[in-house]
């Protein structure tokens, strides 16, 4: 039978199946389907006509809105039906027609979703995704399988990540813009290709972090991208002299980091 707390309130046509999870203060609305195997902690709320399926886990305080698909089968096609996991974080916000996928078997099984994330109408979590806290994916935002976004990066409108992608922290990548490689922290991606234009100043500024460390960061950026060598023997090259600025280190790290994908630049990709 399902573990339903007392001060649930559930309408009596929306339909929970044996088993769930339903913690204090959920609200499920009517038509909604809650599957055997899902867990909505405290406060949570579904709005009519929200799916939550699969082996999934909502953390207390998430909204989710109707005609949302949330733990759906991965849509892969390796996955033989194995039971793997979904798990969302706590006060987030998921729009109309959001989908988000349970993970595949072949990279661990799990897709997971930070706290206090903004998900817009119709936006998209594929399997095998990391997605971080504080993060705004807007209407129609496609994430690929495999996926990282860390904290506090926005996503416009109708962009689409390219699997195995890493976008920084605090990054910006522009409304249509096609992400196929990876977006360094604190980057400002466009277009189609995707082109990085520079550094997610505004971003930054309402953050509070001080405009000389904004200065700092940029003259590291012209280094990393302007200097001589390639992107990362010119990173490596600055390390000593930026250690003493968190943002710095942080594109340094991601840089060095292994990864599936290329970095983007200034002019990767461009034709010609």
């Amino acid at each position: 039978m399902s573990n339903i707390a007392e001060s649930a309130l559930i309408h009596p046509m929306a339909a929970v199946e044996d088993g769930a999870v339903i913690g204090e203060g959920v609200k499920i609305g009517p038509f909604c389907h809650v599957g055997s195997h899902v867990v909505l902690h405290a406060n949570v709320e579904l709005l009519s006509h929200a799916v939550v399926t699969g082996r999934t886990v909502i953390g207390k305080g998430t909204r989710i809105f109707p005609m949302a698909v949330i733990g759906g089968d991965p849509q892969s096609v390796h996955h033989g039906g194995e039971e793997t996991t979904l798990t969302v974080g706590v006060n987030c916000t998921i729009r109309e027609g959001v989908t988000m996928n349970t993970g595949t078997s072949d990279f661990g099984g799990q897709t997971i979703v930070g706290d206090n994330n903004l998900f817009l109408a119709n936006s998209h979590v594929a399997h095998d995704c990391r997605v971080g806290n504080h993060v705004i994916m807007s209407n129609n935002v496609m994430l690929a399988g495999h996926v990282v976004i860390e904290d506090r990066v926005i996503l416009g409108g109708g962009s689409a990540v390219h699997q195995f992608t890493r976008v920084g922290r605090q990054a910006f990548v522009g409304g249509l813009s096609a992400v196929s490689y990876d977006v360094i922290p604190y980057g400002m991606l466009n277009g189609n290709p995707g082109l990085l234009s520079g550094l997610n100043v505004v971003g930054m500024t309402r953050a509070g972090i001080d405009r000389a460390v904004i200065h700092r960061v940029r003259r590291a950026y012209k280094a990393i991208f302007e200097g001589t060598g390639s992107v990362r023997e010119n990173a490596a090259a600055i390390r000593d002299e930026y250690a003493d600025c968190e943002q710095v280190v942080h594109i340094l790290d991601f840089i060095a980091a292994d990864s599936d994908r290329a970095l983007s630049s200034p002019t990767r990709g461009q034709k010609g």
